[in-house]
């Protein structure tokens, strides 16, 4: 199995918000954020390991701001950490103004699993590491690896 690099399954998504998309306020409804991040991890994961996955974990989703009605949102994921069967995958998302100038709107981490031809897990294709940014990005993925480890032992 060849090592892959980040670039390798970086995968970008654009939507416009439409109204079956908002809340009550006009806002994009949460949950329907939730879906598209999750369908672009799993894009992610599935390129990264030639395989079919399956969401384990949403470790962290921040709000970080509103997206409304006729906006144009920008979702971009990237692995930032692989173990043996399990890949962690971050995704952000961004509103575009018309002039193309980007404004965060979340930031979310998932854990998804390889799966066998059985739907068992499988290993997953090593990462390689090519800037300073990705090489952060995965020492913070095993810190936050760990974490999850430790919560799971106490029961989270």
């Amino acid at each position: 199995m060849e090592p892959k690099r980040v670039i390798d399954s970086l995968t970008e998504q654009v939507q416009i918000i439409m109204p079956s998309h908002a809340n009550g306020t006009d806002r994009l409804f949460g949950g329907q954020l939730v879906q598209w991040i999750d369908v672009v991890a799993a894009v992610v994961a599935r390129r990264h390991s030639g395989c079919n996955v399956t969401t384990a974990a949403i470790d962290n989703l921040q709000f970080k701001a509103g997206a409304f009605i006729n906006n144009t949102l920008v979702l971009i994921g990237r692995i930032t950490y692989v173990g043996r069967t399990s890949m962690e995958v971050r995704v952000d998302t961004y509103v575009e103004d018309l002039a193309g100038i980007r404004k965060v709107v979340n930031r979310a981490y998932l854990v998804l699993v390889a799966l066998d031809a059985e739907g068992n897990p499988t290993e997953v294709p090593k990462l390689i590491l090519q800037t300073e940014a990705e090489r952060a990005e995965w020492e913070a993925g095993k810190r936050r690896h760990s974490l999850r480890s430790k919560r799971r032992k106490e029961g989270y």
